[in-house]
């Protein structure tokens, strides 16, 4: 059996800090005690990769099913945006703490930060839709 690199409860939740979304596309970067520089997304894509990814590495919250894919593996890039301390988005900060990753998706709660709010997911498709309500609620 794999050993966990890291443990501890802290590990489960990663900030998320969104800069921009203009026509639905989310750039930001997130920060986690297992990434503490940071790691920048450019779309929720890479958002969902680069966190995915973090996790694999962390082994927690263990995947419970392989990742398929039509190609090989591509080398991970980890790169932490340097010289960045702040962790509050430009559009809106999230705190994102991911309990499971089951039936090939993320299960949690995430809390909008500057809505005071928290809302469960069950999935990372209603995670992006929970974020997108927050988003397009700040532009009205």
């Amino acid at each position: 059996m794999a050993k966990r690199i890291l443990q501890g409860n802290q590990y489960r939740t990663t900030v998320v800090c969104v800069d921009s979304y203009e026509n639905g596309v989310l750039q930001g970067r997130f920060f986690n005690p297992a990434c503490p520089q940071g790691r920048p997304f450019g779309s929720l894509m890479q958002f969902f990769t680069g966190i995915d990814e973090m996790f694999d590495r962390l082994k927690m919250p263990q995947s419970f099913t392989a990742n398929r894919s039509f190609s090989s593996p591509a080398a991970v890039s980890n790169r932490a945006e340097q010289g960045e301390a702040c962790r509050q988005g430009k559009l809106a900060t999230f705190s994102l703490r991911v309990m499971f990753r089951r039936n090939a998706s993320w299960q949690g709660a995430v809390s909008w930060l500057e809505g005071g709010q928290e809302e469960s997911f069950r999935s990372a498709l209603e995670l992006a839709f929970l974020m997108d309500s927050a988003l397009e609620s700040r532009r009205k």
